[in-house]
């Protein structure tokens, strides 16, 4: 089973630049605003936000390579497996919870402003923004959150309060992008960390990632996220 589209927000006033303008270090450019219509528009041409100095305005980025997990390369060992039993999985019951402890600013690295925080969480009523969340015993112990458009999830931040809770949310992700069966779905990590490598992260070209994000937008929403 797939799941309709979230109805469309009104569309940006700002005419992004292409993915391909990127400089060395990925970035097309500054400023813009964090409107639905805004942020879905920069997903949809393979743009992402993120300020550019911590706590910094926003950038607009598409870096070359740009980091995927593939969903047949998932990377889960025996013991992340013994960890999947532990915990109990929910989507979107705590989008807000979630977000805002990706969000704490006492994370090292922490690049999720206040303002991006309120706009995700609009996103995430609009039907746009999800969170796996991941359980125990009656309380949040890690999860993610994310933009789904079409076949395409991309991934944006992941939290932890229990040894394997956040990889546990990802595997959890993963399954649910195969559980119909549909091709092409396309998970986006941004860039790939050494974490993220040991997961399955890989790189692909700027082109292929654009390739690819072309035909996971015309692919159906998993029910899940409907």
């Amino acid at each position: 089973m797939t799941a309709l589209m979230p109805a469309e927000p009104p569309a940006t006033r700002w005419l992004l630049p292409p993915a391909s303008s990127a400089d060395d270090d990925g970035l097309v450019g500054v400023g813009a605003d964090l409107e639905p219509g805004t942020l879905l528009a920069g997903y949809r041409s393979g743009l992402f936000p993120m300020p550019v100095a911590r706590r910094g305005p926003v950038g607009w980025w598409s870096p070359d390579p740009r980091g995927v997990i593939p969903l047949d390369r998932l990377v889960v060992t025996r013991s992340l497996r013994t960890s999947c039993r532990r915990f109990e999985i929910r989507i979107d019951t705590a989008f807000e919870q979630v977000i805002a402890a990706c969000a704490d600013p006492v994370r090292p690295s922490g690049w999720i402003t206040s303002e991006m925080e309120t706009a995700y969480v609009r996103l995430h009523e609009l039907g746009w923004a999800h969170s796996v969340e991941t359980w125990l015993d009656g309380e949040l112990a890690g999860g993610l959150y994310g933009v789904a458009i079409g076949g395409l999830f991309a991934g944006e931040s992941m939290f932890y309060r229990r040894r394997d809770a956040s990889k546990v949310a990802l595997v959890a992700l993963v399954e649910l992008l195969r559980a119909d069966g549909a091709q092409d779905r396309l998970l986006d990590v941004q860039w790939t960390t050494p974490h993220l490598r040991s997961l399955g992260g890989f790189d692909l070209a700027r082109e292929r990632f654009l390739a690819q994000l072309e035909r996971a937008l015309r692919v159906p929403l998993p029910a899940v996220f409907g």
